[in-house]
């Protein structure tokens, strides 16, 4: 049975580490601020390290300590986050292909979230 709190809490510390991640590696490519101040931006890294550290156990801890499910959720989240990000930060295009590979960390997702 899955702890729907600790899934929760998981799924959302993981999606803001994400987020958190996305502007640490892209930024650089919009901010000067990013750019500029390289050793700050690495240093970043580590409390968002332990943000996706928390959330992985707290998706094992709700998938009673199975570890591809957080994983799977984590890959899933990042796709999705990504994709966003890269649309309204930098105007990415979404082409199909890009369609199809959201659609397929969705899926991914669902499955991991509702296949008993």
């Amino acid at each position: 049975m899955i702890n729907k709190n600790n899934l929760l809490v998981g799924m959302l510390v993981g999606f803001f580490a994400q987020i958190l991640t996305f502007f640490q590696l892209q930024g650089q490519l919009k901010y000067n601020w990013i750019r500029d101040n390289y050793w700050l931006t690495v240093l970043a890294g580590i409390p968002i390290s332990m943000l996706f550290m928390y959330s992985v156990k707290n998706m094992i801890t709700a998938f009673n300590g199975e570890m591809w499910p957080s994983r799977l959720i984590g890959f899933s989240i990042g796709a999705m986050v990504f994709t966003l990000l890269s649309w309204k930060v930098f105007d990415e295009p979404l082409t199909t292909k890009t369609y199809v590979c959201l659609f397929l960390s969705f899926l991914i997702l669902m499955i991991q979230l509702f296949w008993k």
